[in-house]
């Protein structure tokens, strides 16, 4: 990479303090000569050949410490100079907010661990895109806010694999302790506060579209509005008069711009039902993936989905920035003051 530098001045102020001592030390060497500033001869009194042979070894020296001072002088300069490169690069960055939207009802429930574990795929499977988790009953409840902490997000998801651990079989109902049984109710606390009503489908994806900027139950703020994806788990089983229907929900979500996939959060045998083909036709129809259970590949299909859609993402933009560059500057001036330092103890001895 070609180095430039940034305060070119700076070497040339060096340079020129460099060659104004120089000149005054031969400057004030010739007004000594001229003068006849002599006490004694070193050629009059080192006449052994042995002295003759010091004496040689010593002005090399002398000469060689001088020229390294010089080099060193000369380094210094340079980094004053502050050498600069640029460095460039693809910066990569994701703008996307995902929500998890849960029903925890009681029908959804034996299978939302399993619906836990496909999340848990997919957050495996994203990088940088903020996350939340919503969960629905008759009402709905932020388990947590959008967060690209991945940390966090991975153990609130596992902390709901443990505790669902225990719905997902009347066996497992029947055995379980009244301290699993207050982790559970813990956990769906504020998703059931209407009464006769569970399940409420349409007002359920409505709660979770709110947790998502711009969203204003149909208008958006296109100007400031993150490009959004809802992932919804359930089984469409709906008990209770919603505020809004599935298919007006989803009018909502379509017409603030926010991506809505489907998993299906049901009985296998149940997955050719009415319930679950007329949430598959729901979604399909506005461009989402609608998955179940049983298909194959699902997750990865669900995650190219949600990848192609990245409009927002800047791919490969190109990012350039003026760097200083020091390093063979500055080894080059420790090298050559080591040798200085050195040289000079030779000297001494």
């Amino acid at each position: 990479m070609p180095v430039s530098w940034q305060w070119p001045w700076a070497a040339a102020i060096v340079a020129a303090l460099a060659l104004a001592a120089v000149a005054l030390a031969l400057a004030l060497s010739r007004r000594r000569r001229s003068r006849g500033d002599r006490v004694f001869s070193l050629g009059d009194d080192l006449n052994t050949e042995r002295a003759s042979t010091l004496f040689r070894r010593w002005r090399a020296l002398s000469r060689l410490a001088v020229a390294l001072l010089v080099a060193a002088l000369a380094l210094a300069g340079a980094l004053a100079a502050r050498p600069s490169r640029v460095a460039s690069g693809e910066e990569r960055s994701s703008t996307r907010d995902i929500v998890l939207c849960l029903d925890v009802s009681g029908s959804a429930l034996p299978y939302d661990r399993q619906v836990i574990d496909t999340y848990l795929e997919l957050v495996d499977s994203f990088a940088g895109e903020r996350i939340g988790l919503s969960i629905f009953n008759s009402t709905s409840r932020t388990v947590f806010p959008l967060t690209d902490d991945y940390d966090l997000v991975t153990e609130q998801l596992r902390t709901a694999h443990e505790i669902l651990g225990g719905v997902e079989s009347q066996d497992d109902i029947d055995a379980m302790s009244d301290e699993d049984y207050q982790r559970i109710a813990d956990w769906l606390e504020g998703t059931q506060n209407r009464t006769n009503a569970t399940s409420l489908i349409g007002d359920g994806l409505v709660s979770c579209a709110a947790m998502l900027p711009g969203f204003a139950y149909g208008a958006s703020d296109a100007g400031s509005q993150r490009p959004a994806s809802i992932v919804l788990a359930t089984d469409n089983v709906v008990s209770g008069e919603p505020t809004y229907t599935l298919e007006q929900a989803l009018e909502l979500t379509d017409a603030a711009g926010i991506d809505v996939d489907g998993l299906y959060s049901g009985p296998q045998e149940s997955e050719g039902d009415d319930e679950a083909v007329g949430m598959r036709a729901l979604i399909e129809s506005r461009g989402g993936v609608f998955l179940t259970q049983t298909d194959d590949a699902s997750v990865e299909d669900l995650v190219r989905e949600i990848n192609r859609r990245q409009a927002a993402e800047d791919e490969g933009a190109a990012q350039s920035a003026l760097v200083d560059a020091p390093g063979w500057w500055t080894l080059a001036l420790a090298v050559v003051m080591a040798a200085w330092l050195v040289v000079a103890w030779r000297l001494r001895r």
